[in-house]
């Protein structure tokens, strides 16, 4: 039949997410940092998602399409929300600023406590490159920090040494099996980054992190300072 319906422009996409939170039938998802409509059946075309948009990448449009499914749409609702358990989607992927200390002074930390319960320096959630939207408030003036998953496991003060003052990105090339070059080269070309520290492991596979790393601030177009710090499997910085 032919309808109305929502049609996304993934070029103009920012990958914001506003859509997918304004859409009342959860017909748009995003998808490696785009939005998406994920099937015809469930959207019912009247546009709460067109008004969010700052990038003006929706519109309605006429053409084939199957007919809206309120039943699909509600039993997809009830699915969403056993998985979520949250209202608004996953708590876990939801964007957060926590208020930490980045002045560059050291935490005030009690005397008896200072070697067993140091004070986290991470101010921005999500921290996983797949899960992060290529555009968020917080990456405005950051200076960002990319690293391999596992050296903050290796490195006993990597948060004071590396995440203090940063925007926190992680990854792991080989577990994920994706390239993350398009939405790290997203996230510095559209927003304001300031600088750029890669911190990787000795082994291999985390050549493709810094790999993907360095091609996105190529491809950005920008002149950043910039910089990789390698760990050893044993916890040290090689030179």
């Amino acid at each position: 039949m032919i309808r109305k319906i929502v049609n996304i422009d993934e070029e103009k996409c920012t990958g914001c997410g506003l859509c997918a939170n304004a859409c009342h039938e959860n017909a748009i998802v995003m998808v490696n940092g785009k939005a998406r409509l994920i099937k015809d059946d469930f959207c019912d075309g009247f546009g709460d998602c067109l008004p969010v948009c700052p990038a003006g990448a929706i519109t309605i449009t006429e053409r084939e399409a199957a007919a809206y499914d309120e039943k699909a749409v509600e039993e997809r609702k009830k699915l969403i929300e056993m998985e979520h358990h949250h209202e608004g989607g996953c708590p876990g992927s939801r964007i957060r600023m926590m208020n930490q200390n980045n002045s560059g002074q050291k935490p005030e930390v009690p005397a008896e406590r200072a070697c067993v319960s140091p004070k986290s320096q991470l101010t921005t959630w999500p921290v996983q490159i797949k899960l992060l939207p290529p555009a968020a408030p917080f990456y405005d003036g950051a200076n960002l920090l990319i690293a391999a998953d596992c050296t903050a496991y290796a490195y006993a003060n990597f948060h004071q040494e590396f995440i203090r003052g940063k925007v926190c990105l992680i990854g792991c090339p080989k577990l994920d099996q994706i390239d993350y070059t398009e939405k790290l080269t997203q996230i510095i070309q559209n927003n304001n980054i300031k600088s750029v520290t890669i911190v990787r492991m000795e082994v291999p596979c985390c050549g493709g992190l810094q790999y993907a790393a360095e091609e996105a601030i190529k491809n950005s177009g920008k002149f950043l300072p910039w910089r990789v710090v390698t760990i050893s499997i044993d916890g040290k910085i090689l030179e």
